[in-house]
């Protein structure tokens, strides 16, 4: 069960490749500063994770207009996401939580998926500037997207 609204937002420092090579991502890096959405997703080169991040990418002006940054989370090496980031123009920060570490702290593991092994759940969260959760939502199932009107919402709040 996804972690709940109104708790503190579990704090990580994870990697992503970029042109400089390997660096860190931290969470509480915004706070004081602004609001973040991170994005839970299952795997990178599969359709519906596609589809999601292409259109996050297209729409990212929305979020940095109400003051967030965004942030996604897969359980892929920074690698696999960097080739698939290039491949696709997936303009938003990919992190990878490979020992799913962050994946747990967050309650949105999918233990099994099509057999293959445990990854992270689709799902969403907005942090306030606070490092307080303001939404919160795990998909019911990999292929179904989360709601971007009430994550925009929660942001505009």
């Amino acid at each position: 069960m996804a972690i709940s609204v109104g708790s503190l937002a579990p704090d990580f420092t994870l990697k992503s490749k970029t042109s400089e090579g390997l660096v860190d991502v931290k969470l509480s890096a915004h706070f004081g500063q602004k609001q973040t959405v991170l994005l839970f997703f299952p795997l990178a080169f599969t359709s519906v994770c596609t589809v999601e991040m292409c259109d996050i990418s297209s729409g990212l002006s929305a979020y940095a207009s109400l003051g967030a940054e965004v942030i996604a989370i897969s359980v892929d090496s920074p690698f696999a996401q960097e080739a698939w980031a290039k491949k696709e123009n997936i303009q938003l920060t990919l992190v990878s939580d490979l020992n799913k570490e962050v994946t747990k702290a967050y309650g949105v593991l999918f233990a099994g998926l099509a057999g293959i092994g445990d990854t992270s759940a689709r799902a969403a969260f907005v942090i306030g500037k606070d490092g307080v959760i303001k939404y919160a939502e795990q998909t019911a199932t990999p292929k179904d997207l989360p709601n971007f009107e009430a994550v925009k919402a929660a942001l505009a709040n």
